[in-house]
């Protein structure tokens, strides 16, 4: 991901430990979403998948996942953020 909050702006703006959203887009092909949470989880030693909606494109080309996990710290938030910017298939990350 090329421009990653910075963990001023983060601290700033979010009292952690806090829920955090995660809106990913990407191809729906290879089980994008379900590497997402898992990408999600793994990052987060989570001992379960996180709480997630998924919406279709119309075409159903592309899908958004969006995911809100209870994060400790605004550095949990990059490390997420650079996980999920590694995955194939990603469109778009916010």
């Amino acid at each position: 991901m090329d421009s990653l909050p910075s963990l001023e702006l983060l601290e700033a703006n979010h009292t952690f430990p806090c829920p955090y959203q995660f809106k990913v887009i990407g191809r729906v092909e290879n089980g994008f979403i379900g590497r997402v949470v898992a990408a999600v989880r793994e990052e987060l030693e989570f001992p379960v998948d996180p709480a997630y909606s998924v919406r279709e494109a119309r075409g159903g080309r592309h899908v958004a996942v969006t995911l809100e996990p209870m994060l400790p710290s605004a550095e949990h938030v990059l490390a997420v953020y650079r996980r999920l910017g590694t995955l194939e298939g990603l469109v778009l990350l916010w």
